[in-house]
């Protein structure tokens, strides 16, 4: 499997793959349940190795999105990559 860095530099930067709707899944740990975005939505950062991307939520407070927490990609409706749970620390 490829590794999510990866994978999210190819939908950035390769024009052909790029085509098509992509969709992130994340794992929120306030909510406890995945949180699906469109690739629209979120914002980057070159050359940051910890952080996957930037979100602002509804009420405009910046969310910063660890590589590890993110859980699926789809495109167009159409899974591409999953990673499954971590049991939760005790």
């Amino acid at each position: 499997m490829k590794a999510i860095q990866e994978l999210l530099g190819g939908i950035r930067w390769d024009k052909e793959f790029a085509k098509g709707r992509f969709e992130v899944g994340y794992y929120d740990r306030n909510m406890d349940e995945i949180v699906r975005l469109s690739l629209r939505a979120m914002h980057f950062t070159d050359g940051d190795h910890y952080f996957a991307f930037h979100v602002v939520d509804e009420e405009g407070e910046v969310h910063a999105i660890p590589f590890h927490r993110i859980r699926e990609v789809r495109k167009d409706g159409e899974l591409i990559r999953q990673r499954g749970l971590e049991p939760r620390h005790l």
